[in-house]
């Protein structure tokens, strides 16, 4: 991937926080690499190097700078300038684990072969699959190291090291210290409880919090998600243990503060990529605005309402369900049905807040009774078909590599319009081209819109002129905004 240099010089000069983790600045002679925003004095342009990626500057023989943290960074916008298939690759990358299936398998599910993989990798980040891979891993177990209070051994495990002897090894070679001795200098100085962890999760402002808190109030499963004027919590379950997460903005840096209570420490990388992911914290605003300034009628409302974001969710399957409880109701009737389903037919489980339920696993929806909780009889059909195709395994939310596969499958199941299909496939597959719209004249004007479709819907479900379905969600959005 080309960068311009100068556009890099001068973000690099300025400290500008837009480009803070979509490029890495190598310095001769120190031998670090560095974000945009190091407050470190600034060296010469002469000495300075750019790198699409942290992986790159890695490679290039640069370690990371131990005073702006390159792993805190927000994460590298899948999309960044590359190609299809590099971005579901890296998407792989962050759901899965690459080095688990080594990169023969990776490239079979991308339905390419490994040395072209390669060859599109380094192309656009200037790094292989395995080193971005690799890269990903030290930068997580760097954050453990200064973020938690997790004994080395239990930390090791958590950060993907099969052994403490490899995660030593690796620390090491990558930052010149221990792990002990980069402990030592740590900003976390707050003991917390056990399993208790909390992380800063970074973005690239602007960030508009109060819509992406409207936005997750309206569409709230009672029982399974709370959220009050400035926090957002959660129920959660992975590999079989159940905890709970809260989010909120940082007071100081352009981040959020995600607290997380969690039994086993192996999945604390899958949970704050899936925090990262439900608050659309990897978005590069710079160039989603880019696109839809063009158009006049959008480019009114990017200027007076910034950094709108496309949220996410915690389960694909658990979207899925709510999104087909609610098409055609108002979003009360839906909350009110969807928070039945989960008290009915979800694992108890007491987290405060009014959290006291799991949303039901698949394999219980799948010969549930329904109608017990409201569901009229052709969506507690629909969900019954979708749950079991999910036990089957002919319809999975992680990992997927073909989202236009994915989404005629998905399509198959009876009940299943083209409306709710990319509603899932912007907020759980985090497509940011997919494009909720049953407004056939509004679908064609949205072609110059592409890549960044499903943004542009974020502004016109914000607009009370917008048709319904879409008003609806709007319009909870906006009373809970000022209410």
């Amino acid at each position: 991937m080309d960068l311009d240099w100068r556009i890099c010089a001068r973000a690099r000069l300025t400290r500008d926080p837009r480009f803070d983790g979509k490029f890495f600045i190598g310095v001769r002679g120190s031998g670090v690499y560095c974000r945009p925003i190091c407050p470190a004095p600034t060296a010469k342009e002469k000495n300075c190097r750019y790198f699409p990626t942290a992986a790159a500057a890695a490679e290039a023989g640069y370690r990371p700078c131990l005073r702006c943290r390159p792993e805190s960074s927000p994460g590298t916008p899948a999309w960044l300038g590359t190609s299809t298939t590099v971005s579901r690759a890296l998407r792989l990358i962050h759901e899965s684990g690459h080095e688990e299936r080594g990169m023969e398998k990776l490239a079979e599910r991308l339905g390419v072969g490994s040395r072209h993989l390669r060859r599109l990798f380094l192309k656009h980040l200037g790094a292989t699959p395995n080193a971005i891979a690799q890269t990903r891993r030290v930068h997580f177990a760097k954050k453990l190291i200064d973020e938690t209070g997790l004994p080395m051994t239990e930390l090791a495990i958590a950060a993907g090291y099969g052994s403490v002897r490899r995660f030593n090894a690796a620390i090491r070679k990558t930052y010149h210290r221990t792990p002990t001795q980069i402990r030592a200098t740590a900003r976390q100085k707050h003991a917390l409880p056990e399993h208790h962890y909390l992380f800063r999760l970074r973005f690239r402002p602007p960030y508009d919090w109060k819509f992406m808190l409207g936005f997750l109030a309206a569409t709230a499963t009672p029982s399974v998600e709370a959220v009050d004027a400035n926090c957002y919590r959660r129920t959660i379950s992975h590999g079989g243990t159940d905890g709970w997460l809260e989010v909120s903005p940082d007071d100081k840096y352009p981040a959020l503060r995600a607290r997380i209570q969690f039994g086993d420490p192996r999945a604390l990388f899958f949970i704050v990529e899936r925090i990262r992911a439900l608050f659309d914290l990897n978005a590069d605003w710079a160039a989603i605005v880019k696109r839809l300034g063009t158009d006049p009628v959008l480019a009114a409302r990017l200027r007076a309402q910034p950094g709108l974001r496309v949220p996410g969710c915690w389960s694909g399957f658990e979207l899925a369900t709510r999104a087909i409880i609610g098409r055609g109701i108002s979003t009360g009737e839906a909350a009110n049905i969807a928070g039945a389903v989960s008290r009915l037919f979800g694992r108890a489980f007491l987290a405060g807040s009014g959290l006291t339920h799991l949303f039901p696993e698949p394999a219980v929806l799948a010969d549930a009774d329904l109608a017990r909780a409201g569901v009229p009889a052709a969506r507690a059909e629909t969900i019954g078909t979708l749950s079991r195709a999910v036990c089957e395994g002919s319809i999975r939310f992680e990992a997927v590599a073909d989202a236009h596969g994915f989404l005629a499958r998905f399509r198959e199941i009876p009940g299943i319009d083209d409306w709710t299909g990319q509603y899932v496939a912007m907020r759980a597959l985090g497509e940011p081209d997919a494009f909720p719209s049953e407004n056939e004249e509004l679908r064609r004007r949205a072609e110059v819109w592409l890549p960044w479709r499903a943004y542009a819907a974020m502004y016109l479900w914000n607009d009370p002129a917008t048709p319904r379905p879409e008003r609806t969600l709007s319009q909870a959005c906006r009373a809970r905004r000022t209410g």
